[in-house]
C-alpha cells in the first residue's frame, strides 16, 4: 500500500515537468508511505514519477520506487515504474520468469511488474492476483501504461488539461500540486455523492478530475493519444455463467476461501484481522487461523454508548478470539473520541463518504498495535448475497412492476402525496410507485441517501439538475445488469459495482490509509469471484451460511445464529455534538460536503 504519482507532459507545448509539483503531490500521500519516497524526472523534463512507500513486500531499499529496469535487450532504463499495491501470486509468476532467463535484483513484487510488462505489455493485468493501481514508463515507446485493480480496491486518479497528464492514489493529492481541481465543480459528483452517499466513479468533485475504472488499462502515447480497454467485467463474467450448462460438480467453497485467505497474507510483515460479530469477519478469523502458522492477532471496535446491549459487538467477537486462539486486541470508543479525532477524519476523507468512520477507528487500533497490514471481510454481502436487498428489491418490483404506466402514475402520485403529506411522508414513500417498478428504480429507493426531486433542497438547483442529468443513474444501473436473467445475479452487480465499489472500499483506502495500515479485502477476489461464478450462474449459489459453513472448527452457534444487524456506529448522537443540522446520516452527508467541497463550489474551505 503505497501513494503513486505520475506527471506527462505529452503535448509539445506543455511545459516541462516541475519538481516542485511532483514533490507537493508526492508530500499530500505521506500516511499513505511513511517508510520512504522517491522521485524521477526523465533527462528532457517531459515525463516525472514519484511514490511514497509503505513497505510490506521486500521491505530492503532496492525495492524502493520508482524502480527501474533495463530492458532485456540492453537499453538502459528503459522501464519505470510507480505502484500502489499488493500482487500475492507475484513469487509464482517470478519463478516463471526465472524459468525464462530473466535475472531479478529484487524479492519484490514492484520489479515481477517490471518484467512481466516487458513481456506481455498491457496484457500483464490478466496475470494479476491481487488489488492495485500503478503507472509505468516505455521510454522506447514513449508511452505510460496506467492500471486499476478489478474491482477497484486501489483509488487511481487523473486529470488532463489537453497537454499534461498528472495522476494519483489521491483527489487531495492532485489538487496539492496546483494543476488540477480548478474547472469547477463535477455536477455528476455532487448529486451522486447525495443520491448515494459516496461519489460514483469515474466522477469527482472535480470536473477536471477523474477516477480510471475498475478493472481497466489505459495507454498514453506521447503524442496524446490514448487506449483505453476494459480487461475484466464480473457482469460479462455472470451473464457467461447464466448461459452455460447448470454445474453438476459440489463447489469446493471451502478450499475457494482459504486459498483466498493464504494469498492475502503473503507478506513480509505481520498481518492482522478486523474481527467483528458478524459472519464476514469471523469467518475470514477461522479460516486464517487455521491455514497460517504462529500467531494471528485480531482487532475489535466497540462503543461505549452500547456496552451492555444487543448491539455491542464486543463480548461475541471476544469470545471468537479465543475458540480461534488469536492474540485479541479490542478499543471501545466513546464520543469524546470521536470528537477528538473529526478533524482529522473529515481531512483523511479524500472524497466525501458517509460512511468509513468505524474503518477509520478500527484501523487506528490496528496502527496503534504496531501493524502495516490487516484483513476486513468487506466484500462477503455483496459476493454471498448477505443484504436485503437481495429479497428487498426483486420483491418490490415483482410487487409493482407488472402494473401498466405505473411510473407514470407514480410521478403523479409523488407530487400530490408530498404536497399533501409533506414532512409526515418520507421521501423513499413518496416516490415508492415512480420507481419502485424496475430494478434500478428500486434499487435506488433501497440504496438512496436523498431522493432526485430532493436534490435542489441540498445543493445548488441549477447544479443538481444538472448533475441529474450527467449522471443518469437510472440509466448506468439498467446498463450495468443489462443481459442478466437471475435476479440474485442483478443485485450482486449492483451491490459490487456502485455500493461496494463506491463507498465500502474507497473507504477503506483512505481510512487505513490514514493510519498507514494497509486493509485487504478476502472476498473481493477476481479468482474468487470466476471460480464462485458457475454456482451463481446455475442457481442461487452458496449464501452466508455456506460461507460460515466452511472453517474447522465450526464457527460458535452464537455467530451462525445471530441475526444480521449490521455494523452500528451511533451517529445520531454523534453529529448532533458535531453541529449537524439534521439527524443521522443525512445530517452527516451535509456536514461531509460542506467539508470536501469549498473548493469546487467557490467557498473558503
Amino acid at each position: 500500500m503505497c501513494g503513486i504519482v505520475a506527471l506527462f507532459a505529452y503535448h509539445p507545448d506543455a511545459p516541462p515537468i516541475a519538481l516542485g509539483e511532483l514533490l507537493e503531490v508526492n508530500k499530500a500521500m505521506m500516511r499513505r508511505g511513511p517508510d520512504g519516497g522517491g522521485h524521477w524526472i526523465s533527462d528532457d523534463s517531459r515525463v516525472g514519477l514519484a511514490h511514497r512507500r509503505l513497505a510490506i513486500i521486500d521491505p530492503d531499499p532496492r525495492a524502493n520506487q520508482p524502480m527501474a529496469a533495463d530492458s532485456r535487450g540492453g537499453t538502459r532504463g528503459r522501464f519505470r515504474i510507480t505502484y500502489n499495491g499488493e500482487i500475492y501470486n507475484f513469487r509464482r509468476l517470478r519463478e516463471a520468469l526465472v524459468d525464462e532467463g530473466v535475472n531479478f535484483v529484487t524479492q519484490s513484487d514492484t520489479e515481477v511488474l517490471l518484467r512481466l510488462y516487458e513481456r506481455d505489455g498491457a496484457a500483464m493485468v490478466k496475470k494479476l492476483r491481487g488489488m492495485f493501481a500503478l503507472a509505468i514508463w516505455d521510454e522506447a515507446e514513449r508511452q505510460l501504461f496506467l492500471a486499476r485493480d478489478p474491482f477497484g480496491i486501489k483509488p487511481l486518479y487523473y486529470a488532463d488539461d489537453g497537454r499534461t497528464l498528472r495522476l494519483a492514489s489521491q483527489v487531495k493529492a492532485l489538487l496539492a500540486g496546483g494543476h488540477a481541481g480548478n474547472s469547477g465543480p463535477d455536477a455528476a459528483g455532487h448529486a451522486g455523492f447525495f443520491l448515494f452517499g459516496s461519489v460514483p466513479d469515474p466522477h469527482t468533485l472535480y470536473a477536471d478530475i477523474h477516477a480510471l475504472p475498475a478493472g481497466h488499462t489505459l495507454t498514453i502515447q506521447a503524442d496524446g493519444s490514448r487506449h483505453e480497454q476494459r480487461y475484466f467485467n464480473p457482469v460479462q463474467i455472470l451473464k457467461d455463467a447464466e448461459a452455460a450448462k447448470p454445474v453438476s460438480d459440489e463447489l469446493p467453497l471451502r478450499e475457494m476461501l482459504l486459498d483466498s485467505v493464504r494469498h492475502h497474507f503473503v507478506a513480509d510483515v505481520p498481518v492482522g484481522v478486523f474481527l467483528s460479530a458478524g459472519l464476514d469477519s469471523t469467518t475470514i478469523t477461522a479460516l486464517a487461523s487455521e491455514s497460517q502458522q504462529g500467531e494471528i492477532r485480531t482487532f475489535t471496535l466497540g462503543f461505549d454508548e452500547y456496552a451492555d446491549t444487543e448491539r455491542d459487538e464486543v463480548p461475541l467477537a471476544e469470545d471468537v478470539a479465543k475458540r480461534y486462539d488469536t492474540s485479541q486486541s479490542t478499543e471501545r470508543l466513546a464520543r469524546l473520541h470521536f470528537d477528538g479525532a473529526l478533524p482529522d477524519l473529515l481531512k483523511s476523507m479524500d472524497q466525501p463518504s458517509i460512511d468509513g468512520v468505524n474503518t477509520y477507528f478500527v484501523a487506528r487500533v490496528a496502527a496503534h498495535g504496531g501493524l502495516k497490514v490487516a484483513l476486513s471481510g468487506l466484500g462477503g454481502d455483496e459476493l454471498f448475497a448477505g443484504y436485503d436487498t437481495f429479497t428487498q428489491v426483486p420483491k418490490l418490483v415483482r410487487g409493482l412492476g407488472w402494473m401498466p404506466g405505473i411510473g407514470s402514475f407514480g410521478r403523479g402520485f409523488r407530487a400530490v402525496a408530498g404536497s399533501l403529506m409533506g414532512p409526515m411522508l418520507a421521501p423513499k414513500y413518496a416516490g415508492l410507485f415512480e420507481f419502485g417498478g424496475t430494478y434500478p428504480g428500486a434499487y435506488l429507493l433501497r440504496r438512496g441517501l436523498y431522493m432526485p426531486w430532493e436534490l435542489p433542497g441540498v445543493m445548488d438547483p441549477d447544479l443538481a439538475a444538472e448533475g441529474w442529468r450527467q449522471l443518469a443513474p437510472l440509466v448506468r444501473l439498467a446498463d450495468d445488469i443489462d443481459g442478466l436473467a437471475r435476479p440474485a445475479n442483478r443485485i450482486r452487480v449492483l451491490e459490487t459495482c456502485w455500493y461496494m465499489k463506491n463507498q465500502l472500499l474507497r473507504d477503506a483506502d483512505w481510512a487505513g490509509m490514514a493510519h498507514s495500515l494497509e486493509i485487504r479485502v478476502p472476498f473481493v477476489d477476481a479468482d474468487l469471484f470466476r471460480a464462485a461464478a458457475p454456482a451463481f450462474g446455475a442457481g442461487a449459489g452458496p449464501s452466508k451460511l455456506d460461507m460460515a459453513a466452511t472453517p474447522i472448527p465450526a464457527l460458535p452457534p452464537t455467530v451462525l445464529n445471530k441475526p444480521k444487524t449490521g455494523f452500528f456506529v451511533p451517529v445520531d448522537k454523534w453529529l448532533r455534538r458535531a453541529g449537524t443540522n439534521g439527524a443521522g446520516l443525512r445530517g452527516w452527508a451535509r456536514k461531509v460536503h460542506g467539508a470536501q467541497s469549498g473548493k469546487t463550489l467557490g467557498m473558503a474551505p
